[in-house]
C-alpha cells in the first residue's frame, strides 16, 4: 500500500516561501579563492506529515565572490524555519537557492544532517558552482 498520496500538496509552495533576507557585505579579497564554513548546530523545522519538530545541523561551505554573508542575518534566516512544515530535502535545497541568490558565491555546498527520527538518520547535500569565464 502506497502512502505517497498522503504527502500530496504539502510542499507545493516551498520555492515561493518567503523568508527573511540574507544580508551581505563587500568581500575585499574577491580576487582569490578561499573557503568559509558556517555551521548551525541548532536548526529546527516541523515535519509536514506529523507536525513534530525536526532538529538538524546545517553546514554551509562556500567560496565567496564579490559578497560575503552577514552572519546575524543568516541566523535569523535559519530561525524562520522553526514553525514551517518542510521536508528535509526541501530545507537543504531552499537554503541553497536563497544563499546563492543573496551572495552569488563561486561555489557553495549545503549539508543538512537531520537527527534520527523513527530509527532513520537523513543527510541531504546540495551544491552550486558558478560557470566561470577565465579571470
Amino acid at each position: 500500500m502506497s502512502t505517497s498520496r498522503s504527502y500530496d500538496g504539502l510542499q507545493d509552495r516551498i520555492r515561493q516561501l518567503e523568508t527573511p533576507g540574507i544580508e551581505t557585505w563587500t568581500n575585499e579579497y574577491g580576487d582569490r579563492d578561499y573557503t568559509i564554513d558556517i555551521t548551525n548546530l541548532e536548526f529546527t523545522a516541523i515535519c509536514p506529515k506529523t507536525g513534530l519538530p525536526d532538529f538538524a545541523t546545517i553546514r554551509v561551505t562556500y567560496v565567496p565572490d564579490e559578497r560575503c554573508v552577514e552572519l546575524k542575518s543568516l541566523k535569523e534566516y535559519f530561525l524562520s524555519f522553526r514553525d514551517i512544515g518542510i521536508f528535509h530535502e526541501h530545507v537543504v535545497n531552499k537554503v541553497l537557492d536563497d544563499f546563492v541568490a543573496a551572495c552569488r558565491p563561486r561555489k557553495v555546498e549545503v549539508v543538512g544532517e537531520f537527527n534520527i527520527r523513527g530509527g532513520l538518520k537523513t543527510v541531504v547535500r546540495a551544491s552550486y558552482s558558478e560557470e566561470r569565464d577565465d579571470r
